[in-house]
């Protein structure tokens, strides 16, 4: 299969920069577009503690890429590619079904 996407980062003109952001894949019902929850921690230092935090990142899913539900992904800060989308998928790790 050829890939014809122009948003593809490795065989469109879409180029990548900052941020790489590694999470997993927790909807992919919207059309080319994915849904990746980070998990972080974050310092409150009122209480001198850590907090567990996630946060839901909408991304950018070349069809040649093959990205479904539950797939461990990297994505990478791109331009603005929709009103959510500025991230695109890198590299994909299937999960083990």
């Amino acid at each position: 299969m050829e890939c014809t996407d122009e948003k593809c980062p490795v065989h469109g003109h879409l180029k990548t920069h900052g941020n790489e952001i590694e999470g997993i894949v927790v909807s992919s019902k919207p059309s080319k577009t994915v849904i990746v929850q980070h998990a972080y921690t974050t310092f409150l230092g009122k209480y001198e503690r850590s907090l567990r935090k996630t946060s839901r990142i909408a991304a950018h899913a070349p069809e040649c890429m093959g990205v479904s539900t539950g797939d461990a992904v990297t994505i990478s800060a791109t331009r603005r590619l929709s009103k959510t989308k500025s991230f695109v998928v890198t590299k994909v790790a299937k999960a083990d079904k």
